[in-house]
């Protein structure tokens, strides 16, 4: 077997119509949110996300071959070894996407699935048009070098990214609690796509939480916290090239006017990282934040009581 489907491209149609459904249950319903031009950019960036991968994803298609050549066994396409492939896959994934925000040159192409500030089922459209050039499938390499074929783990991303796909919305609170607590789920995603201190870096999973819980980057979803989406500086702007080039660009300025000594961090550090300790990251963000929350519990300890309590119920 050399080749397989992508379930992606099957599915189009069927992202067409559920985004029209919720873009119409929006009209009545509060706690979905819609804006014609924010949807019209995501829908721009989808379609231009598939034209980019059939221009570029050539060169990543040729390295993966080159490496599969030199795999350690011969994982066949049986029943048991497509269901590992789906673990397996969602590991590696889990492990691409935590690098994906913690890399400023991978983030670079990443940004723009997270520049939007809402979140609803044309949001999960926002896909990166540069990820060959930012070499996201270097992460995938591990599962060709174990021996599974390249069309196989090809045909489960798609199932990947398919059954991310609907984690994207506001229209769904909780699933059961079983579900919610081995699978990704619209609750948890969320806290993926919020830019509130608290859930900065968190929840990085595909299909399966699993591996945030297992690896320290879970947070739970608050019914006391109002979520923001976005960036930390988000673009006010529609512009469809903006959208998609601004961090290389602006990594770009930052490699051209950086010591020569920092010139390397700047791709390779967080995102929001200078040499100077000017700017913010995540990580002095939630500092900020943490250091204001402990202060409120010194000073107001039964307020915080009562915060925690109203949150889990």
């Amino acid at each position: 077997m050399e080749s397989l489907p992508d379930p992606t491209l099957y599915a189009i149609p069927f992202f067409v119509v559920t985004v029209a459904i919720e873009f119409f249950m929006s009209r009545y319903r509060d706690d979905i949110k819609y804006d014609v031009k924010d949807m019209a950019t995501s829908l721009t960036l989808g379609t231009g996300s598939v034209v980019a991968g059939i221009l570029t994803g050539g060169l990543a298609v040729a390295a993966i071959y080159w490496v599969y050549q030199f795999r350690i066994l011969d994982v066949p396409f049986t029943w048991w070894a497509w269901i590992l492939a789906i673990f397996v896959d969602d590991f590696f994934y889990y492990v691409f996407h935590r690098g994906a925000h913690r890399i400023r040159w991978v983030w670079a192409a990443h940004v723009n699935h997270h520049s939007s500030e809402h979140y609803n089922l044309s949001t999960a459209l926002r896909q990166p048009w540069t990820s060959t050039f930012a070499l996201t499938w270097i992460f995938s390499l591990p599962m060709f070098l174990i021996g599974f074929h390249p069309a196989m783990i090809a045909f489960v991303g798609g199932v990947n990214l398919l059954y991310q796909y609907w984690i994207h919305t506001e229209a769904i609170d909780r699933m059961p609690r079983w579900f919610e607590a081995v699978m990704n789920t619209p609750s948890h995603h969320r806290v993926h796509h919020a830019t509130n201190p608290r859930y900065l870096d968190k929840n990085y999973a595909g299909i399966f939480i699993i591996w945030d819980k297992m690896f320290g980057t879970f947070e739970e979803e608050r019914n006391d916290e109002k979520i923001q989406y976005g960036i930390i500086k988000n673009l006010k702007s529609y512009n469809i090239l903006w959208a998609v080039f601004h961090e290389w660009i602006g990594m770009a300025k930052d490699l051209w006017s950086a010591p020569w000594r920092y010139k390397l961090f700047y791709l390779i550090k967080p995102p929001g990282w200078s040499h100077d300790g000017t700017r913010d990251s995540s990580e002095t963000i939630r500092a900020r934040w943490l250091a204001a929350q402990n202060e409120q519990r010194i000073s107001h300890p039964a307020t915080e009581q009562g915060n925690a309590e109203k949150s889990s119920v």
